[in-house]
């Protein structure tokens, strides 16, 4: 029985393990396109848990950038996918110390935060610039795709070397793809 007991005790730990480790990352909640007068916009709400390292060393003030990347492809049987529309979106992340508030920097917006969860709600909402309707055939279908990820190469170059050798600063949330058809979203844009 105790031989048993022990069994048990290591089978648990394993899966508290496991699902610690599967609870950091980013990971696309929802993503889809939305339409108005503008024109399109590419939506994605993400769920980023960042690890203990990274929110341990962005509390000590090393600031963290990632980029958000949209694309929007159409498929041609007779040639290769052309590419409609892509953009990159960089957003600092920063704590400051002595006022102990984080900071959310887009270019030259930025917005301060109390909390670490607050500025993750944040970040975790992204959404990319207006294409406009001309691009889009109402007719057709397209590949949307959305990422979001944590920009190493922007990390103090003693940080970097310890990047390369840990899966906890891997924060990456890989493409996540989806087929979108115009003509769909302007009716359902329309009703709400």
């Amino acid at each position: 029985m105790p031989c048993c007991k022990n069994i048990l005790k290591a089978l648990l730990c394993l899966c508290l393990s496991i699902s610690i480790a599967h609870a950091e990352g980013i990971d696309v909640n929802k993503a889809e396109m939305r339409w108005n007068e503008d024109g399109y916009q590419l939506t994605a709400d993400f769920e980023v848990n960042l690890s203990f390292q990274v929110q341990q060393a962005l509390s000590l003030g090393v600031p963290l950038y990632f980029v958000g990347e949209f694309s929007l492809t159409h498929s041609r049987w007779y040639w290769l996918d052309e590419q409609i529309f892509q953009s990159e979106q960089a957003i600092k992340l920063s704590y400051n110390v002595l006022t102990r508030q984080y900071r959310i920097s887009r270019g030259s917006l930025f917005q301060n935060f109390a909390s670490l969860e607050e500025m993750m709600r944040v970040l975790a909402r992204q959404s990319s610039v207006y294409i406009p309707q001309s691009v889009m055939k109402k007719d057709g279908s397209y590949v949307a795709a959305v990422r979001l990820r944590l920009d190493s190469k922007q990390l103090p170059k003693l940080m970097q070397v310890n990047v390369l050798t840990s899966r906890d600063w891997d924060l990456d949330s890989g493409w996540y793809r989806w087929v979108i058809r115009p003509a769909d979203a302007a009716s359902r844009s329309k009703t709400e």
